[in-house]
């Protein structure tokens, strides 16, 4: 192995010599007949393409090696159910855990083309909305790695979270049609097709012998057909896949309508049946997109209970060890229905009774909770379930009623906590409550960082622990090292196998050997070296994007993520304006030149979070084209943020934002990118940020404001915001800035409702925890001017790293929910090895 470029590359040994020259073949085969062009007509994109069709014929072969070793040792297989799998690019990642990238890259170039380049031509499959969809990804990264048979379930949308783009500062949203040209590592399975029921009615006759039997029929049909998307694990044979369902009608046109002139109603039925799988998150605010949303989500685990069960059924007569052979993880509540629809499979369709049904049930479903917010817990109103599943409507009332009678029986809650537990929330119009469904029929339930796992069981299902204590656990989210280090960071990757080796990759508790290393001064000024070059690639890229131009030397201070309240991107901008207050009242002010950089999408319909990034934009265009701060502040929001653009940002961030009021972050997990590729963080005491505290030390890491604890018992004891704003003079002014529209001259009053969120209610506690958060940012300050000791603390927070592998996370899961054993006898590859 040598570093050449930054870049951990192979030296070729005479078998991979060999397998370069196949490759080339392969890759010139595709090029002429799959692209159908020849070295006179070639661009970019037919590089691109040829490449994706010659890495999938490699997955392929090791997805059938990988198929066939599991139908030989019939292993216990993991199913991942999540309605959001934020993928981003795949090709790059398929390359760096196949071992390809290396040899790849010099093919590539023997045709006269840069791979780096070529791979900036694919889509991100942005089929998730923020880190609920990427730890979904990360987890089949890690169970491939790990030779676990894991597989996840979800939907093929057309259009994945969309295109955002700034216009006067405003967020516009645009369909992002992310396989435009095609997608060519997919794998099309027209022969794993299902048929998934809605509306309809049931019937119920009486069997020969004498027991009642329910049957659903449906009023509409639609198919579910198969697109498979391989995930390889890192230096395996093993490739698991991703499997994603596209909505298909029964029927296909209507030809009747068509000769009689009504063409539109001719393909009407066929447009309506495919919008199932048409786009993310279809906007739920009318009664039609709340039925569509309710219609994805059955229709994502009806299909995968069919699939999996067909699969079983290959090897298996009986259903009765389908618990010792499969185990199903549900994402968050959106999949849960899936325990209404298996009880109907095992009851309606494979004749078992209750009894059996529910106990095998609730050997299979595992659920992962991903908020303490109780107002985000998931809810249907009774009337849709009915009317589009009314078979389900029935089980889970019969669910409820034999909980609810087992609970009054145990004497282990009053009148009160039993309303609380129950499925079906009384009131004016009666809701699922998907979450107490989930909870009732899983095996186990986890949160995602120790602090979030600590509050369900004292929060929102207080009283379900009462019941079911040994039924809660937590699991802490994590990264893959292979996307966030390797493929996003190549530079610091290969500084860290040339110093420790390369093993990190698959075991990143191997980070602890930096700590030898922090007292090497050559060490250090290598590591600020790569830190500065990400710093200048950054600047391009933003100059790229914005035609604003930055100074790498300044400290890059980054906040990206979805937007919300709780996560707090308005304290920062408030915190942005006082340091512009500060410059504009003392020009000769001594300051650390600081760029403040903001990324994420706000929901098409959330007006707050989407004021907020128009006031961010609003303030950058103030605060940019001032003078008097030249370079010392920038503030720059960088459009349609997503996979891809995380892996430019973050290698060059000096300081990660991680600020939400603490108890209302489930976890994060930027939190953990950022803190892999050197950056250090500002945050409060929330989500994983409780737990990356405990692993660097408090001198290595920048905690502020108010704890859970404080946080609930300041709001218990009648919080009014205006006592704290009477207590700080700056925010005062920084409030009529706001009000006198300081940041709106051409649209006046637009900024009122933040004025008057922040002056009379202020939910999340901006004002309660300014002061501290402005105290620890001088802190922060202070601390950057010291080069040496900076980098000292940014290698100490990547060596303390380890523990956010999603490798880490996956192996609890494996232990502790799913018991199934990690497989170690899977041969590592023989060729392609990432040094």
């Amino acid at each position: 192995m040598i570093v050449e470029n930054n870049r951990l590359i192979t030296l070729l040994s005479e078998e991979q010599k060999a397998d370069l020259i196949s490759l080339e073949k392969q890759f010139a085969h595709h090029l002429e007949y799959t692209i159908g062009k020849n070295k006179y007509t070639l661009g970019n994109t037919d590089i691109y393409k040829a490449l994706g069709h010659t890495v999938r014929d490699f997955l392929i072969d090791r997805l059938n090696v990988t198929n066939e070793r599991y139908l030989n040792e019939d292993p216990k297989k993991i199913y991942y159910f999540s309605l959001e799998f934020l993928m981003g690019r795949t090709l790059m990642n398929a390359l760096i855990n196949l071992g390809l990238y290396d040899i790849i890259k010099q093919m590539i170039g023997s045709f006269g083309f840069d791979l780096e380049s070529i791979l900036e031509f694919e889509m991100d499959a942005g089929l998730g909305n923020g880190g609920l969809g990427r730890l979904a990804a990360c987890f089949l990264d890690s169970m491939a790695t790990l030779n676990i048979p894991g597989f996840g379930y979800g939907i093929r949308y057309d259009y994945g979270i969309f295109n955002q783009i700034i216009v006067n500062g405003s967020q516009l949203e645009m369909p992002d049609h992310w396989d435009a040209d095609g997608v060519p590592y997919e794998v099309v399975r027209p022969d794993i097709t299902f048929s998934v029921g809605f509306y309809g009615h049931t019937e119920t006759h009486i069997t020969g012998k004498g027991k009642l039997q329910y049957r659903w029929i449906p009023g509409e049909t639609v198919l579910a057909s198969a697109h498979d998307c391989p995930v390889p694990g890192f230096n395996t044979s093993t490739v698991n896949y991703l499997r994603l369902w596209t909505a298909k009608s029964s029927e296909e046109f209507n030809l009747d309508y068509f000769n009689h002139g009504d063409y539109m109603k001719a393909v009407q039925d066929k447009s309506i049946s495919e919008n199932i799988s048409k786009v993310l998150y279809p906007n739920d605010t009318t009664e039609q997109g709340k039925m569509l949303r309710l219609k994805q989500q059955y229709f994502m685990v009806c299909a995968s209970l069919q699939d999996i069960i067909a699969q079983y059924k290959q090897a298996n007569v009986s259903l009765d060890r389908l618990s010792d052979k499969i185990a199903i993880q549900l994402n968050d509540t959106h999949p849960s229905i899936g325990i209404s629809e298996l009880m109907r499979i095992l009851m309606d369709q494979e004749d078992w009774d209750w009894d059996d049904a529910w106990d095998l049930t609730t050997k299979i479903f595992s659920y992962t909770n991903h908020t303490v917010l109780p107002e985000a817990l998931e809810t249907w109103k009774v009337s849709l379930i009915e009317t589009l599943l009314p078979r389900h409507m029935q089980i889970i009332y019969e669910i409820n009623q034999r909980f609810l009678e087992d609970v009054r029986k145990s004497g282990k809650l009053n009148e009160t906590e039993i309303e609380e537990v129950s499925i079906i929330e009384e009131g004016n119009e009666k809701r699922i409550r998907m979450a107490n469904l989930a909870v009732v029929g899983a095996n186990k339930v986890n949160g995602v960082a120790a602090l979030h796992s600590d509050l369900i069981i004292k929060t929102i299902f207080k009283s379900f622990y009462k019941i079911f204590p040994d039924k809660f656990n937590n699991k802490t989210n994590g990264i893959t090292p292979r996307r966030w280090l390797i493929q996003s960071n190549p530079s610091l990757t290969a500084l860290i196998a040339k110093k420790i080796g390369p093993s990190f990759a698959t075991d990143l508790e191997k980070l602890r050997d930096l700590e030898n290393h922090i007292g090497d001064a050559e060490f250090r000024n290598d590591w600020a070296k790569v830190k500065q070059v990400n710093k200048e690639n950054l600047a391009k890229l933003i100059k790229g994007d914005t035609g604003i131009v930055i100074d790498p030397d300044s400290m890059i201070d980054v906040q990206v993520k979805r937007f919300h309240e709780y996560k707090r991107q308005l304290l920062n901008i408030l915190r942005v304006i006082a340091l512009y207050r500060r410059i504009k009242e003392n020009p000769n002010i001594t300051i650390t030149p600081r760029t403040v950089i903001f990324g994420g999408k706000a929901a098409p319909g959330y007006y707050m979070a989407k004021l907020i990034i128009k006031l961010i934009n609003n303030v950058a265009s103030i605060v940019n084209h001032d003078k008097d701060v030249a370079d010392r502040l920038k503030v720059i929001f960088l459009p349609n943020y997503r996979v891809s653009l995380a892996e430019k940002i973050i290698p060059g961030t000096n300081l990660s934002e991680q600020i939400s009021t603490a108890g209302t972050e489930a976890s994060g997990t930027s939190n953990m990118k950022f803190m892999l590729n050197g950056a250090l963080t500002i945050g409060t005491l929330d989500g994983a940020n409780v737990e990356m505290l405990e692993e660097v030390g408090r001198e290595n890491i920048y905690i502020f404001g108010l704890k859970t604890e404080e946080v609930f018992a300041t709001k218990q004891s009648g919080y009014d915001p205006r006592d704290w704003i009477e207590k700080n003079e700056e925010m005062g002014r920084i409030l009529r800035m706001i009000r006198e529209n300081f940041f709106s001259q051409n649209e006046l009053g637009i900024f009122m409702p933040i004025h008057d969120s922040l002056f009379y209610t202020d939910t999340y506690l901006l004002m309660a925890d300014f002061k501290a958060y402005d105290e620890m940012q001088k802190k922060v300050a202070e601390d950057f001017r010291n080069a040496e000791e900076w980098t000292k603390k940014a290698i100490l927070n990547v060596a303390r790293a380890g523990k956010f592998s999603s490798d880490r996370t996956i192996r609890e899961y494996a232990k502790d929910i799913w018991k199934v054993p990690l497989l170690s006898t899977v041969p590592p590859q023989t060729s392609y090895q990432l040094g």
